[in-house]
């Protein structure tokens, strides 16, 4: 049997250069897939790129006739580095000649021939479109009928029309097609029935969004608006009240913008047990929300209401809404004004002819509005919002046979062939752009529901899902679709235009709904590369009903097998969602693991024999709980982490390479508990050989401290985030559980992979441990009493034992300048207790304790060039602080120190450019010496 080739992704990769650009990637906008329809937990595309390329090419190990020595290996991964930290970067996109660079050694790998590129957990659409930029033919499958529109409209929709005129009235039949290379026709179709339907919509609807007076001082005349603020009402409990309604508000700030402060102020007239609104300018003291995380309170008599009384009112649907105040755009920005009669009239006299009165699930986890008597998806929207839904909606199929008119008079076939069927004629054409145009209505329907608040810094409205989930808000902002704001339709349409433009379209792609499992005969030996579901993390098929049912309202003519089901199919979905079962968390992970456990199984029957198998993953462990049934056996594991690598083991895969990519935001602040990373783990998997012996629990631990140590110090020196490292660990630590048919534990039973996660947390913790014995005794001894005390204080005979048994003392300690010792007790000095004017030049007892101290409070009063400037003086100390960082870390996370835990981590996540700047000449003033941290 001929041996494998190891692929690249097997040996080595320039992480730090992707992680780089994948960092970068989060701030792109225009014309990047996320901006065509929102879905959760997307891939950066940088990321995708890399891992299909690395996965097709081989590593030089492979041709020991070409490299015979580890030097020549070592030159050649170098070049192939450097192909693949252009390919990443978002400027090289659609570079054809980088690309191409890219696809000749995908050839050069595969004999001219590379297979097709299946993802069956497709979602956002991020895999297969970088597959299909690769060159490759590329295949996505999906069960949530939004996931399969979204990937069809990036690789299924723009190959068929690519190198296409625009067919619209006006354009000239002559014209050079080169000018319209890609899908940019396609685009420019969109584009212009996207303005069709704007301006139809405003001659129906229009009278519904008025605009509104300026007074004189703000110029006077009429201004577009561009949100309206409402504030949701109860009845007041108080007797006194009369059952007047009063509002349920979160903030009454408009706008935080220096120099244009702005805030709502209610007038409250007691006696008639009544109030109104006025808006107020310039710097001020608005009066605290009505509502918080504790309860609402009365306006009007500051009586409180409990969140119960609330929920009791909204379930008997007595909630109402207010009109709270206007937004506009006026010559100099941001116009607030007070409410009108006329435009809380105008609002209140919108009927809709249609609701989506579909029930919201009863997941209290990620939907609240339930909880208050809000339980369609009718009732997440306003009369005058459905009113602009539907009208935009029945909107496409208009524009879809104006669409099919007009291509067929340029020139078209209309052979009455439509999308779904294969045709690319008029009625295919006239399809692919109503598709786009829905997609355009969802992304009004995003920023144009109740559950859209208003943003005082960004002075916008916010959209729908600032997270996985419907939360309940109390004062919501409804934008102007026909405004040239927020929320405006001719907005969604020039985004969806720009990914539109921006497809490769340089082969075809293919996309089916179709369960996980289900068997895909169609595609011959693909190679593998997907993002299975975490867990209970996002209920996908829960929250795209929100965009089912408008996209059903829209599109069912187009694709009727497609919105067959009044809502998304849930039965199927591998989710441990344990509502679904009655509460079962049991069932919910059995559901879950046997479920992936087919997935896995179908895919190792289908992939390529080549090729490996990658499988990202992003779920924090988070649960201490029993690892084992050994005594005293309990260490944080995760039952994601658990059933998604059961699937995979038992399904008969093994790992052989695993790599943390920066895939989430950069900035998300991470609390102690939580399941939120800031990296995914890709996991590279070949198929186990059947006859692969079985070992014993004794030799499993001794091959897992022979071999993961090294393995952590490669990740510490990568510069994996603190916050990630335990979930980066699994990584190599399976590699060792996963190559043997099973590790025999003392008692003859097979080892669970909870027990074999738990203990990969050991070696982990024994690693960090062990990284103390190089720290200076000073650090040891803070270390400790860290870990027992914090910064509170503490015994001082207690501090004096443990100063003994790290060969330091007290006073030493003290003159060290990390601690304060009086009054029988000591304690830690906080970073801001530190010198303000300290120089490690001249301290004759520097610790990397005070290192990591010093470089924290630098970095978050002088940035990452104050931090280096202290780097540099800090010498071969300053080179041990980032050991200790993670330790901390760890340390705090256990501990539940949330704020102190992002402290260290943001220390080194900051490391790579920290020291980079400490290599540079310029960074301090000539003569500099000290830092002053007041400065």
């Amino acid at each position: 049997m001929q041996q494998q080739k190891k692929k690249l992704i097997e040996v080595a990769l320039p992480l730090e250069a992707i992680n780089k650009e994948l960092a970068r990637e989060k701030s792109i906008r225009h014309g990047h897939p996320s901006t065509l329809h929102l879905w959760w937990a997307r891939r950066p595309l940088a990321a995708c790129r890399a891992v299909l390329f690395a996965q097709l090419v081989d590593d030089p190990s492979s041709h020991p006739d070409r490299f015979p020595k580890e030097e020549d290996q070592d030159r050649e991964r170098l070049r192939l580095f450097n192909i693949i930290e252009k390919l990443v970067k978002w400027e090289n996109i659609n570079d054809e000649e980088v690309l191409e660079e890219a696809r000749e050694e995908i050839r050069k790998s595969t004999g001219g021939n590379p297979p097709p590129v299946l993802d069956p957990f497709a979602g956002g659409g991020s895999i297969p479109l970088e597959a299909q930029r690769l060159g490759l033919e590329a295949h996505a499958s999906d069960l949530n009928p939004v996931a399969v529109l979204i990937n069809k409209a990036l690789i299924e929709i723009p190959p068929k029309f690519a190198g296409q005129l625009p067919v619209h009235p006006g354009q000239e039949t002559e014209r050079d097609l080169s000018e319209w290379k890609g899908a940019w026709g396609l685009a420019e179709g969109v584009r212009y029935y996207g303005k069709w339907m704007r301006d139809e919509a405003e001659k129906r609807i229009g009278h519904l969004y008025p605009k509104v007076k300026l007074p004189e001082e703000q110029g006077g005349g009429e201004a577009t608006v561009i949100a309206w603020l409402w504030a949701r009402t109860v009845a007041s409990p108080n007797p006194a009240c009369k059952g007047a309604h009063v509002p349920l508000v979160r903030s009454f700030w408009l706008s935080k913008k220096k120099g244009k402060e702005a805030w709502v102020e209610p007038l409250v007239d007691r006696e008639r047990n009544t109030y109104r609104f006025e808006v107020r300018m310039g710097k001020g003291n608005p009066r605290d929300g009505t509502v918080n995380r504790r309860g609402g309170t009365c306006l009007l008599s500051g009586v409180p209401m409990p969140f119960n009384y609330i929920r009791t009112e909204g379930k008997a649907g007595r909630m109402k809404f207010r009109l709270m105040a206007i937004v506009a755009e006026g010559s100099n920005g941001r116009v607030y004004l007070p409410p009108t009669e006329e435009h809380e009239e105008i609002a209140r006299r919108a009927i809709p002819d249609w609701k989506p009165e579909a029930d919201l699930p009863v997941n209290p986890r990620d939907f609240k509005t339930p909880n208050y008597g809000m339980n369609t998806f009718a009732d997440l929207f306003t009369p005058r919002q459905l009113v602009a839904l539907n009208t935009f909606s029945d909107l496409v199929g208009e524009a879809r046979e104006q669409v099919r008119r007009d291509a067929t008079a340029f020139g078209l076939s209309d052979d009455g062939v439509s999308l779904k069927d294969g045709g690319t004629g008029a009625a295919a054409y006239a399809d692919a752009v109503a598709t786009y145009l829905a997609f355009a209505v969802d992304r009004v329907a995003d920023r144009g529901s109740t559950i859209c608040s208003w943003d005082t810094g960004y002075v916008k409205v916010r959209n729908t899902f600032g997270r996985q989930a419907i939360p309940m808000t109390w004062d919501f902002a409804e934008s102007n679709p026909m405004s040239n704001s927020t929320g405006n339709f001719n907005g969604a349409v020039h985004w969806i235009v720009e990914v539109v433009r921006e497809t490769p379209c340089c082969t075809r792609g293919s996309v089916k709904q179709a369960d996980s499992t289900a068997p895909i005969r169609r595609i011959d030996q693909p190679i593998i590369s997907t993002d299975p579901p975490y867990y209970d993390n996002i209920g996908y098929a829960d929250l795209s009903d929100f965009f089912y049912v408008w996209l059903r309202r829209s599109l069912q003519g187009i694709y009727p097998d497609l919105f067959s089901t009044m809502l998304v199919p849930k039965s199927e979905e591998l989710v441990a969602t344990p509502y679904r079962f009655d509460g079962d968390k049991k069932k919910a992970q059995s559901f879950f693991e046997n479920g992936l456990r087919q997935a896995f199984t179908r895919m190792r029957e289908t992939a390529h024999p080549e090729f490996p198998l990658t499988v990202y993953y992003a779920f924090k462990q988070a649960e201490a709980a029993a690892a084992s049934g050994k005594e005293g056996e309990q260490a944080v594991a995760s039952t994601g982490w658990e059933t998604m690598l059961e699937g995979l083991i038992r399904s008969g895969f093994s790992i052989t390479g695993t790599w943390p990519m920066r895939t989430e935001l950069g900035n998300r602040m991470v609390a102690s508990g939580t399941n939120a990373l800031a990296s995914s783990i890709v996991l590279v998997c070949r198929p186990r050989p059947e006859d692969t012996r079985p070992i014993t629990r004794r030799d499993f631990l001794r091959a897992l401290k022979r071999e993961l140590p090294d393995a952590l110090r490669d990740l510490q020196q990568g510069n994996i985030a603190p916050v990630d490292m335990a979930q980066a660990a699994i990584g190599p630590g399976m590699a060792v559980f996963s190559r043997y048919g099973k590790v025999i534990e003392s008692d003859g039973t097979a080892m669970r992979v909870r027990t074999a996660l738990a203990l990969i947390n050991q070696t982990l913790d024994e690693f960090l441990a062990e990284q103390e014995g190089e720290f200076d005794s000073d650090t040891r001894w803070a270390l400790s009493w860290f870990e027992q005390h914090g910064m509170e204080r503490g015994p001082y005979g207690e501090a004096e034992t443990l100063s003994t048994a790290r060969n330091t003392s007290v006073e030493g300690l003290v003159e060290a300048g990390i601690l304060e010792a009086k009054s029988g007790k000591v304690r830690l000095l906080k970073r801001e207790e530190l010198l303000e004017d300290w120089n490690p030049n001249e301290d004759d007892r520097v610790t990397v304790w005070e290192a990591v101290q010093y470089l924290i409070r630098a970095l978050e009063t002088d940035g990452e060039t104050g931090a280096a400037t202290l780097f540099r003086q800090l010498g071969e100390t300053g080179e041990a602080a980032r050991d200790l960082a993670y330790r901390l870390y760890t340390l705090c996370e256990r501990k539940g120190w949330a704020q102190e835990a992002l402290a260290y981590n943001g220390l080194v996540t900051s490391w790579p450019h920290i020291t980079d700047l400490a290599t540079r000449e310029e960074i301090a003033p000539p003569g500099q010496d000290s830092l002053n941290f007041n400065s």
